[in-house]
């Protein structure tokens, strides 16, 4: 059965409403708008320090992930991708300290909006959160300048 854009738009939306329910206290939003896309920058960094061709092999991965959701969200995180690159080619040598402090702090600062939230993060359950993360961002931001997705 082909999948249709309103099959998945379904999805996505399912995805995003499941993410929202522990994603509901004011805090604990405002840390995952700043945290996530830090996470994001580390993961990509740590990977990129292993070799480019991991950071690269995931940046793809992760986009047919969010081809499959959304062409609009798909459009938004590869623009992010690209600055993401170029974030990572900014920290030059440094580039493995550099997202390796950026990636502990991030992450304490996520547990903290967890506390505060009293939820546990939505990754525990299924492990595909951690790429709507980043849709939960976007999906906010879009809200609040009219884009659709």
């Amino acid at each position: 059965m082909a999948i249709t854009a309103k099959t998945q738009a379904r999805k996505v939306d399912e995805l995003l409403a499941h993410y929202g329910k522990s994603h509901l206290n004011p805090t604990n939003e405002v840390i995952h708008f700043v945290a996530i896309p830090l996470i994001m920058l580390s993961i990509v960094g740590l990977m990129y320090a292993l070799h480019p061709w991991v950071a690269f092999a995931f940046m793809a991965a992760s986009l047919v992930y969010y081809a499959r959701l959304s062409t609009v969200f798909l459009v938004a995180m590869l623009v992010w991708s690209i600055l993401l690159y170029w974030f990572i080619l900014m920290m030059g040598d440094k580039v493995w300290q550099t997202s390796l402090i950026i990636f502990i702090g991030a992450w304490i600062a996520q547990f903290y909006g967890h506390h505060v939230e009293g939820k546990k993060p939505s990754f525990f359950e299924d492990i595909q959160y951690l790429w709507v993360g980043p849709l939960f961002v976007l999906s906010k931001l879009f809200g609040k300048i009219g884009i659709q997705w």
